[in-house]
């Protein structure tokens, strides 16, 4: 098929703003341009419009350019949105550049330049006399004064307008070939201008490139494509960063969806053999990888069946060869998927991994884009640990932190997750396993460095605060989506018991480490909890592995290790991070409680208990007692002495910690249900009972001497809810229905005597 067809191959008008838009970069335009928009509906604009022409129509007539002519030029292109630019007003520039009476300064170059490519862009049919005469004069520009008057806004803006005329439908094939031939030497020659130019020329340069790669012949498209992918990186090339590399993956989706569809095979089997293909040019990693990646995007459209079939899936397989060998090359690099080292270029292509990933649709499996992308959740996506060493050594303004909730990196985490997940299921064993201690280690170590930066920056830093938390909230879903995952396809039959449960431990206490970033209720997250709860609590050794894996008392009453509380004093209550994993601890174990053997509740779990029942959130007290309440509710064995030895031991600091608490700290419910709990499931006429009935009868004794001696009056008018002592009271008479006839007896006459 005829370059004249592909020319017009998709309703794009400026390729360069499409590019910005599909990357996210920043759309401030080249010469400080504002909303055009407001030019259109403005007569006032109009007529700004009609006299930068009249402007222009003097300095043409009068052989002359002053600074007023300039300032018509910018009017012009500041109003390019509504801005229709005519043959005749093309002819008007195209004679001022032309003019050998004429010096315009070069700050015109640029601004002439933009103004021909709206004319050509605009114009459903530009005059191809005209368009030869443009091409003739912007190749006497660069044939005789390009040197004098270089600069990366120049360089941008010719790059833009060649590949736009050598696009048009009737541009001769001499014309065509001057343009192209210029492009490749401009890009071979001169890209180190835009070394140090500003990022908004960069999508200038990669709309005229794909105005070029779309129309020009085979060794023309070999030559700009090999620029394409070389002209990035070092300290004379082009800005390398994620902006730019999603511009280079929508810019060749965008040139290969009309090679497709206009059935130009040679082309794209060139681009396969000679790009693609090729070992052996010096492609620079993260443009390779998404210009393969565009391709691919391109591939996964539908076509109609015939040659065009087996040539997409031939350029499929090549792009998808291509990014699984960047890929391994990387993995070989870095080592460590959760450390990169100081190399720009590993972490620069991680990012654009992620992001391509996620927006080129389905890809086949390949244990290196898994592996990478895990890599680039710990340290990119989620790069928790550096913002968190940066929040000691710095004086907290981390405008990164903020920078990065901002980035399409971070806003398309869900979509990089669902990837990293299908890719998890299709991997062999041994890389499930890499990546599941990975993301495990991960989920501790946030937990612990977040709990010493939530406590250093509590009450000073709180925005910053908040913006670290938005980030762990994210990789919390992260964690629970890919936890489920691994439910799903590791908790079968196809695998050990053994390591049915030890999988089903470490998810648990993972999901405890991130606790604290659970911000809603989460159906995945539940039943990832259901599914490793059951082959927790079916084993024995399993349950002891979870009970052990919780801080000990010793840790979650000191400070020991945390190096920011070197000066100040550390409050176990006060720490939130480690008392949301407690609490997931609290909830979870009461669902195994059987499968606890009474020395670990003693030496574990009771001390851990005991403590948070003194804990000031309510939440976190009511489930302390209900830890309490499934011990003694557990073991329902007659013959497990050492069990029932256990609980009448730990009434008696029960009713003390409970007790001690009341009324302010101890919720009345939970309290109420743990003695319920004890008098139900012990032996009758157990000392415990009795000691328990003593001391409610104490603290009742207690409560009501303070009411009568100081409050007499609310002694005889309780209504509404009850008084604390009046909770006690009711309780104990609830207790005569539940005791045997020996405890009901002594506590009738306690009752009395009160």
């Amino acid at each position: 098929m005829g370059d004249v067809k592909m020319a017009k191959q998709a309703p794009i008008l400026f390729l360069e703003e499409w590019l910005k838009t599909n990357s996210g970069a920043n759309s401030v335009g080249t010469f400080s341009d504002r909303d055009s928009s407001s030019f259109s509906s403005s007569s006032s604009s109009a007529r700004a419009i009609i006299q930068a022409w009249a402007e222009l129509r003097n300095s043409l007539q009068h052989q002359s350019f002053q600074s007023h002519h300039l300032q018509s030029l910018k009017t012009l292109v500041n109003s390019k949105s509504s801005l229709h630019v005519a043959d005749p007003q093309a002819k008007i520039l195209i004679s001022i550049l032309s003019s050998p009476n004429i010096s315009i300064s070069y700050e015109a170059y640029p601004l002439s330049l933009r103004l021909l490519y709206i004319w050509v862009r605009k114009s459903s049919r530009p005059s191809s006399f005209l368009i030869d005469s443009a091409v003739n004069v912007v190749s006497q520009l660069f044939s005789s004064q390009f040197n004098a008057k270089k600069s990366s806004t120049l360089f941008s803006e010719s790059v833009l307008l060649l590949g736009a005329l050598s696009s048009v439908s009737d541009v001769s094939e001499n014309s065509k070939r001057i343009c192209l031939d210029w492009i490749c030497e401009l890009l071979e020659k001169e890209h180190k201008l835009m070394s140090s130019s500003s990022s908004n020329l960069i999508p200038n340069v990669l709309a005229g490139i794909g105005y070029a790669l779309f129309s020009s012949d085979n060794a023309h498209f070999v030559r700009i494509s090999v620029s394409l992918l070389e002209i990035w990186g070092n300290e004379e090339g082009l800005l390398g960063n994620v902006s730019n590399g999603l511009m280079i993956l929508h810019l060749m989706d965008w040139v290969f969806s009309g090679l497709i569809k206009f059935h130009s095979v040679g082309k794209m089997e060139l681009f396969s053999r000679e790009i693609l293909g090729s070992s052996n040019r010096n492609f620079v990693s993260f443009a390779i990888f998404m210009a393969a990646a565009g391709v691919l995007k391109s591939a996964t459209k539908p076509v109609s069946a015939g040659n065009m079939m087996e040539t997409v899936y031939k350029l499929r397989n090549y792009a998808e060869e291509k990014i699984d060998a960047v890929a391994k090359t990387l993995i070989y690099k870095i080592q460590n998927f959760s450390y990169l080292d100081a190399d720009p270029e590993n972490h620069l292509l991680l990012q654009c991994m992620s992001l391509a990933l996620a927006r080129i649709g389905p890809v086949s499996s390949k244990p290196s884009l898994f592996l990478c992308l895990a890599s680039a959740f710990l340290t990119e996506i989620f790069p928790l640990e550096r913002f968190y060493k940066l929040v000691f050594e710095s004086s907290h303004d981390l405008h990164e932190v903020k920078d990065h909730l901002g980035s399409a990196l971070f806003k398309e985490a869900g979509s990089i997750t669902s990837v990293f997940c299908n890719l998890y299921v299709a991997v062999d064993e041994e890389k499930k396993n890499i990546v599941e201690r990975l993301i495990w280690k991960y989920c501790y170590d946030i937990y612990a460095a977040h709990r010493q930066v939530a406590l250093v920056l509590r009450g000073g830093e709180n925005e910053l605060l908040s913006d670290l938390e938005k980030i762990a909230e994210s990789a919390f879903l992260m964690v629970v989506f890919f936890a489920l995952a691994v439910t799903k396809h590791r908790l079968n039959l196809n695998l050990t018991r053994e390591n049915q449960m030890d999988i089903s431990v470490k998810i648990l206490v993972s999901f405890s480490c991130m606790e604290y970033f659970r911000r809603m209720r989460l159906p995945e997250y539940m039943d990832t909890i259901r599914g490793a709860i059951v082959s927790v609590q079916e084993n024995e050794s399993a349950c002891i592995s979870f009970v052990e894996s919780m801080p000990s008392y010793a840790d979650l009453t000191n400070q020991q290790g945390f190096s920011c509380f070197q000066k100040t004093e550390y409050t176990w209550s006060e720490d939130e991070v480690q008392t949301a994993r407690i609490l997931f601890y609290l909830r979870v174990i009461p669902t195994c409680i059987e499968r606890v053997p009474p020395p670990v509740f003693r030496n574990l779990m009771a001390p851990t208990t005991f403590l948070y029942m003194g804990h000031p959130n309510v939440k976190v007290a009511r489930a302390s007692h209900a830890i309490f309440v499934a011990f003694i509710s557990s073991g329902k064995d007659p013959n497990q002495e050492e069990r029932v030895a256990l609980k009448e031991q730990l009434v008696f600091y029960y009713m003390q910690r409970s007790l001690q608490g009341y009324p302010g700290i101890t919720p009345f419910d939970g309290m109420a249900t743990g003695v319920a709990a004890l008098v139900r499931h012990l032996p009758a006429g157990s000392p415990s009972i009795f000691y328990c009935i003593h001391s409610l009868v104490e603290k009742a004794n207690s409560l009501c001497s303070e009411v009568l001696t100081h409050e007499a009056d609310l002694w005889k008018n309780w209504q509404g809810e009850s008084e604390p002592c009046k909770k006690i009271l009711e309780l104990l008479l609830r207790l005569i229905s539940l005791v045997d006839i020996q405890v009901s007896s002594a506590l009738s006459v306690l009752y009395v005597d009160l």
